[in-house]
């Protein structure tokens, strides 16, 4: 038994009887001990909560950043440009999905996801200390949109590996609640980025913090960044892919798939996750990265409130989340997210409404009822995604799905608000987007196999204790939630 699970000593046999065997002993089973497990979320999380500090703190300074990089410009116009660099970012996500998807399949998840760390964090801190337009002109806004593209190639490999790697660690009963912790620390990572703005606007002059003053959250990054790298540091390889290694360089099992392997074969899968995440991330992107532009150019509120209003609603719907992932352990994923997909659907017009008020309370109500969506749908992507593709190319297949949907809707999404409302000249627009992206999701809900308290498709079960595991073995004939046949037959497949 290693230091980190046990159950691994078989799996060389497993998977040259797997096609005739068809009882789950005990040597099957995966046993993660807490201790490491508890390492595992602490690293993961630390390290997400930095990578979305930073691309939150872009949202929280787009109107500013437009001013300054485009200073000859309308308000629209620099409104404009300066999310259109925002989504520019995500036009990278799926290459950084692409390749260090197939990277992270075959060196390893960890190292992987602390490249993307780095990567991050000193592309982040490079905007901080990038001339601006009156310095060296037009190669400023270029060099802007060089740096959001490096971001946006790490990003792509981010979300995907935390996810990948936290659910193969995970317990099959609990990994609902503890891969929501993923997301837990993906908007508190906003909020971080939201106070530190904030906090900055009450302490300096506006004219300071025009000038140079908004220079220092994307410099505060790179310190940040090599505390987080230090937690992610810590964490060890997943007992999935080492298992998986072991039996590749055995020459046991096949490697993971080719790009074009990996489309052909696994393009149902890629297509629901695409539409899922393309619901989830409009709703969210709405709070989130575009809200302090609407409040602030839209609604007429002040720089300085329009951030400091979504911050409570951040950090309480960031308190939910892991709530809403442990109510998909216990009745669905499927369940939750059709939740998620109706409350966009039925609650996105009621909350602009609320914020088109005007006033203080009713802009906090319509940001929390918008909240809602979010955190029913966010808090089941970590879980459900990885769930839908094997071990051997599971970070591939995620890095593929999540970022082409995040190049075509997620970081489009404040832009396209933003011009909805330009062109109509109607605050309520925004509402319609995530609305139409909502009733997506909903059909895409229809498709999507229930994972909760099931194993990952071609792994066997995780469990957390040695009686956990014995129960497990001795109750499989009863349990509603263990497909034996279809566990064998998966893990077959997959080797």
């Amino acid at each position: 038994m290693s230091s980190t699970y046990s159950g691994s000593a078989n799996f060389g046999t497993q998977a040259a009887d797997a096609e005739q065997r068809r009882r789950l002993e005990l040597s099957d089973v995966t046993i993660v001990d807490p201790p490491v497990l508890r390492k595992t979320i602490a690293g993961t999380i630390v390290g997400n909560l930095m990578e979305w500090y930073d691309i939150g703190v872009y949202g929280y300074l787009a109107v500013i950043i437009g001013r300054i990089f485009m200073p000859g410009g309308s308000a629209t116009a620099q409104n404009l440009f300066s999310l259109g660099v925002f989504a520019v970012t995500f036009i990278a996500r799926p290459v950084g999905g692409i390749v260090l998807g197939q990277l992270g399949d075959r060196a390893g998840r960890q190292k992987v996801l602390a490249f993307t760390l780095i990567m991050m964090a000193s592309a982040t801190f490079l905007i901080g200390v990038l001339p601006d337009y009156s310095k060296i002109g037009f190669w400023a806004p270029l060099l802007l949109i060089v740096l959001k593209l490096l971001q946006g190639f790490s990003t792509g490999g981010e979300y995907a590996g935390a996810t990948t790697f936290l659910t193969e660690f995970a317990p099959d009963r609990h990994r609902g609640f503890l891969a929501s912790l993923l997301d837990l620390g993906s908007y508190l990572g906003f909020a971080f980025g939201a106070a530190v703005v904030s906090v900055l606007q009450l302490s300096l002059s506006q004219s300071f913090m025009h000038s140079w003053g908004w220079r220092l959250p994307f410099m505060f990054a790179l310190p940040f960044g090599l505390v987080a790298l230090w937690f992610r540091s810590q964490i060890e390889e997943t007992p999935a892919f080492q298992e998986a290694k072991k039996l590749q360089e055995a020459e046991a099992i096949k490697g993971p798939k080719s790009l074009r392997e990996l489309v052909s074969t696994l393009w149902r899968q890629i297509l629901i996750a695409i539409i899922l995440v393309a619901a989830a991330n409009t709703a969210g992107y709405a709070l989130t990265s575009y809200m302090p532009t609407y409040l602030t150019t839209t609604l007429g509120h002040d720089e300085t409130h329009g951030n400091l209003l979504t911050l409570p609603v951040l950090v309480v719907m960031s308190l939910c989340i892991p709530l809403a992932g442990a109510l998909s352990d216990r009745i669905g994923r499927r369940t939750v997210l059709r939740m998620a997909s109706i409350g966009g659907i039925v609650l996105a017009v009621p909350a602009f409404l609320l914020m088109m008020h005007g006033s203080t309370w009713s802009t906090l109500l319509g940001l929390f009822v918008l909240s809602v969506p979010v955190a029913l749908y966010v808090s089941n992507l970590a879980s459900c995604l990885p769930a839908l593709f094997p071990t051997s190319s599971r970070y591939g297949g995620m890095g593929i799905s999540y970022n082409i949907a995040a190049a075509l809707f997620s970081g489009t999404a404040p832009f396209i608000m933003e011009a909805l409302v330009a062109i109509t000249g109607w605050a309520l627009a925004p509402a319609f987007w995530v609305i139409a992206t909502s009733i997506g999701g909903f059909i895409a809900i229809l498709f999507l196999p229930e994972s909760a308290r099931r194993p990952l498709p071609a792994a066997m079960p995780t469990v957390t204790s040695v009686a956990e595991a014995e129960a497990l073995v001795a109750g499989q004939d009863d349990n509603d939630d263990l497909d034996v046949d279809d566990l064998f037959r998966q893990f077959a497949l997959d080797r």
